[in-house]
C-alpha cells in the first residue's frame, strides 16, 4: 500500500547506447538519498520601457537546461559493476573465476566519451499517494566517494551532471539483484607498502602490511574534470556530451589514532606507498571466493598528517592522501567479485 513518503521511493538506471538518448532504466538500486534536479538558465529582461518599472513576464524565457546532483547509496555486494563502470569510465565485464558461480570484475579508469546513464527517480507525491518518475538523460559521473566509516554500513556517492530531464516518461518497474547484500566495516582491511604489478589488464600486490593503528574512517574520491557547458547553436538549449578538460584526481583520508611510524614519519618523508583497501562479504554459493570489493592504488603520497593534542582523550591524526600515477600500473584498479554475471 502506498505511504505517499519516502518508503515508496525508488532508483532506476538504464546504460546508454548513444550518449543523451535515454533508455528504459532496467537496474534497481537502494538507495539513501538523491539531490538529482533540473537548472534551468533563465533569460531576464533588462530593457527599459517608459511607464513600467518592473520585469515583465512575457519576455523570460529558459535558455539553457542542465542536470546535477549527488546520489548515495549502501554499497551492495551486487549490482555496483554498472556504477563502477561510468564512475571510472572503465571497459571491465565480469570474468567466470574457475568453475564456479563467482565472477571477477575489473575496472580501471578509461575513456568517458560515448559513455551515459539514464537515471530515474521515483519521488512520491504526499497528497495523492502517486509516485512521480523524474527521468535525467545523459548523466556522467562527474564526482564520487567510497566512505568506509566505523561501525557503519560502507556506502558509495555519485555527482552526477545530465543533459535534461524528463517527467513524462513511465515509472519503469522497480527490480532488484536478487541475494544482494551489503558490505560491512567488520569485513574491512587496509594494506600499505607493497609492490603492485598488472599483468593482462589486472593489478595485483605482493608484499604490503595491514595498518595497526586504530583507523576509523577511511575513504577515497575520485573527480573527473569535464566541459559541462557545451551549449551551442542548433541544439535548443541542450549541451552537447560532457568532455574531460583537466587532470583527473583521486584523493582519499583517514582518521585514525596517532602513530608516527605507520603514517606520520611516511608523510615528512614523501615516501610513495601502495595503497589496499579491501572489503569482504560472504562466500558466493560454494564457490570458495567471497563477495569482495578491492581498491589497489599503486602510488600514494600522504598530503598533510596532523596529530594534535585536544585533551585528555586518545591523540588523534587525521591523514589527506592523493593517489598518482607510477607510470606503469593504473592509478587505480577497482575489483569486484560477487555473483553477477552481466554489469
Amino acid at each position: 500500500m502506498a505511504t505517499g513518503s519516502g518508503l515508496d521511493a525508488q532508483l532506476m538506471v538504464g546504460e546508454e547506447t548513444t550518449w543523451g538518448t535515454g533508455v528504459t532504466p532496467t537496474h534497481g538500486y537502494e538507495f539513501s538519498d538523491e539531490g538529482l534536479k533540473l537548472d534551468p538558465s533563465f533569460l531576464e529582461p533588462t530593457g527599459l520601457r517608459a511607464g513600467l518599472k518592473y520585469k515583465r513576464a512575457s519576455r523570460v524565457s529558459i535558455s539553457r537546461r542542465t542536470v546535477s546532483g549527488d546520489l548515495t547509496l549502501e554499497h551492495s555486494t551486487k549490482g555496483m559493476g554498472l556504477l563502477w563502470k561510468h564512475a571510472l569510465a572503465s571497459s571491465g565485464a565480469p570474468a567466470q573465476i574457475d568453475d564456479t558461480t563467482a565472477y571477477e570484475q575489473i575496472h580501471t579508469p578509461g575513456d568517458f566519451r560515448g559513455k551515459g546513464l539514464t537515471v530515474q527517480v521515483g519521488r512520491p507525491e504526499p497528497s495523492t499517494g502517486t509516485v512521480r518518475p523524474f527521468t535525467y538523460k545523459g548523466c556522467k559521473v562527474s564526482q564520487w566517494e567510497l566512505s568506509v566509516s566505523d561501525n557503519a554500513i560502507p556506502t558509495l556517492k555519485l555527482t552526477f551532471d545530465g543533459r535534461d530531464e524528463d517527467t513524462a516518461t513511465a515509472l519503469a518497474a522497480a527490480s532488484y539483484p536478487a541475494g544482494a547484500a551489503v558490505f560491512s566495516f567488520a569485513g574491512a582491511s587496509l594494506k600499505l607498502g607493497g609492490t603492485a604489478t598488472t599483468t593482462a589488464g589486472k593489478t595485483t600486490v605482493t608484499g604490503g602490511t595491514a595498518v595497526a593503528t586504530v583507523i576509523t574512517e577511511v575513504s577515497v574520491q575520485g573527480q573527473a574534470p569535464m566541459a559541462t557547458d557545451r551549449f551551442g547553436i542548433g541544439n535548443s538549449g541542450l549541451k552537447a556530451e560532457q568532455l574531460e578538460n583537466d587532470t583527473p584526481t583521486i584523493t582519499g583520508s583517514l582518521n585514525a589514532e596517532f602513530n608516527k611510524a605507520e603514517l606520520y614519519d611516511h608523510f615528512t618523508a614523501n615516501d610513495t606507498l601502495v595503497a589496499v583497501l579491501t572489503l569482504v562479504g560472504d562466500e558466493i554459493d560454494d564457490s570458495g571466493a567471497h563477495d569482495t570489493l578491492e581498491v589497489i592504488l599503486p602510488a600514494v603520497k600522504l598530503k598533510s598528517a596532523a596529530p594534535n593534542v585536544g585533551g585528555p582523550d586518545i591523540v588523534q591524526m587525521s591523514t589527506d592522501f592523493e593517489a598518482y600515477s607510477d607510470e606503469v600500473n593504473p592509478p587505480i584498479q577497482v575489483r569486484i567479485v560477487s555473483g553477477d554475471t552481466t554489469l
